[in-house]
């Protein structure tokens, strides 16, 4: 539990960085996201857990 804890706490680090440090460059990025399709918004959302997978595979073998 305290894994899911710190990895929760980790992405609202991250987030609440790009929104304090660069909230123009977010509103860019909605924008060419709104403008792309919907099947490849899922591929890049799924590219996306499948690199999360990797780092945290890759976490979990260096840390073993």
């Amino acid at each position: 539990m305290a894994t899911v804890l710190l990895a929760f706490g980790l992405v609202l680090v991250v987030e609440g960085l790009v929104y304090a440090l660069a909230p123009s460059l977010v509103e860019q990025m909605l924008a060419v996201l709104r403008a792309m399709p919907v099947e490849n918004r899922r591929l890049v959302g799924l590219g996306a857990v499948a690199l999360g997978l990797v780092f945290l595979w890759c976490a979990k073998a260096l840390g073993a």
